[in-house]
């Protein structure tokens, strides 16, 4: 690619991004969203954070991409102190010490 289509998907992408947030910021800011819409919004976290994190645990780059016993009990430990606690930092406290931990005991 030339150095100025990437520069055209750069500002088309920049500008695609900036009309997106502010139909939500800009145009509905000053009004009260839907029902409907604060519902579904309520998911976003929930739907995003794994998106990020499975491919970390599945395919990370630290193991040029092959899946590895300290991570995927981290993830597990994050996972069932999430649910049981339900508290988001205790989930992240979790998973990281027992990354850790695997990783010194594993090597």
């Amino acid at each position: 690619m030339s150095d100025l289509t990437i520069w055209i998907v750069i500002l088309v992408l920049g500008v695609g991004t900036f009309l997106l947030r502010w139909s939500f910021l800009g145009a509905l800011g000053n009004r009260p969203l839907p029902l409907w819409a604060t519902r579904m919004l309520r998911y976003t976290a929930v739907a995003v954070l794994p998106a990020l994190v499975a491919p970390l645990v599945l395919w990370p780059p630290a193991t040029q991409g092959q899946t590895d016993p300290a991570r995927l009990l981290a993830a597990v430990a994050a996972l069932a102190v999430g649910v049981v606690t339900r508290n988001t930092l205790a989930a992240i406290l979790a998973g990281g010490g027992t990354l850790f931990a695997m990783l010194y005991l594993l090597g």
